[in-house]
């Protein structure tokens, strides 16, 4: 089902984000997170795709698996950077083939080992590839929002003008990168007013369960980790931590829900534990 269809039906839409594992330990624990997650009836799950099509067979067979294996809804991550046009419509005829019609379309990075003469040009914006797969007809596609702004974004006003030009282009949905702090969440949904952006704004969610993970955040989206959020966890042991992350999401989720929120979208990491927790919790509210 095209997850466009699926907002307005319901209150809230619950899904989930997983990535192709890299052995068979990984597989195991991923079907085992799909297993267990899929009682709370996602309306839908996303399957990511790795820089410059890095994982792009392993992507499409795990979204393929989720699909006939668990009977989910599935959403497959598609990037554009260093593909042709050749590359994306053999990736549209297998997923048309398939009767998957959502994408999350993004510019992704080409991989560090990329070859820079082998990089074609066709697309080398999120937008351009939202118009493209939007001329194919019969596809939902969601966008990238940043709440804190893109990495490279100058500003939070350029940010924001990006996502409009997304939008503008044929986007279904947005779905927000990590934030700790609904502040910024609050303030990004202003400034999606402000640009006259009608599309349903769903929350990206993970848990901190760990003060390794920390600096990996930060690295790696430049979200900002609040500083009660680390006083919480310092001197803490492993299940401690893991504690206080998940009743910090919990708070998180709820303030999100009552703020009305069109759904929440979990990055799971592959796993299920805090991602169960949390949701044993906020259902109730989630399913009203």
């Amino acid at each position: 089902m095209k997850i466009s269809d699926l907002f307005g039906k319901k209150r809230v839409l619950v899904s989930f984000e997983f990535f192709p594992p890299k052995d068979t330990e990984s597989e195991t624990i991923l079907d085992e997170t799909v297993s267990r997650l899929r009682r709370f009836e996602p309306d839908f799950v996303s399957v990511t795709y790795g820089a410059g099509g890095r994982t792009r067979a392993g992507t499409m067979s795990w979204t393929l698996r989720i699909k006939e294996k668990y009977g989910q809804n599935v959403m497959m991550h598609l990037t554009c950077i260093a593909s042709s046009r050749e590359d994306i419509d053999r990736i549209i005829s297998d997923l048309k083939s398939e009767d998957i019609r959502n994408v999350l379309a993004l510019r992704g990075d080409p991989p560090r080992d990329f070859p820079a003469h082998e990089i074609r040009d066709d697309f080398q914006y999120a937008y351009q590839l939202v118009e493209y797969l939007r001329s194919k007809n019969g596809f939902s596609i969601g966008v990238a929002g940043y709440p804190e702004g893109h990495v490279e974004a100058p500003s939070l006003e350029k940010d924001m003008e990006y996502l409009k030009r997304k939008v503008d282009s044929g986007a279904d949905f947005v779905i927000t990168q990590i934030f700790f702090d609904n502040r910024y969440f609050y303030e990004f949904m202003n400034r999606a007013a402000r640009e006259r952006i009608g599309v349903p704004i769903v929350p990206g969610i993970m848990p901190i369960i760990n003060l390794g993970q920390i600096q990996r955040f930060t690295d790696m989206c430049g979200a900002t980790v609040p500083d009660r959020i680390v006083r919480n966890m310092e001197g803490r042991n492993a299940a401690d931590m893991f504690r206080v992350g998940v009743d910090g999401a919990i708070d998180q989720c709820r303030e999100l829900l009552e703020f009305g929120v069109a759904g929440l979208h979990f990055y799971t990491l592959n796993r299920n534990g805090a991602t169960e927790e949390i949701l044993e919790e906020i259902i109730t509210d989630v399913r009203a």
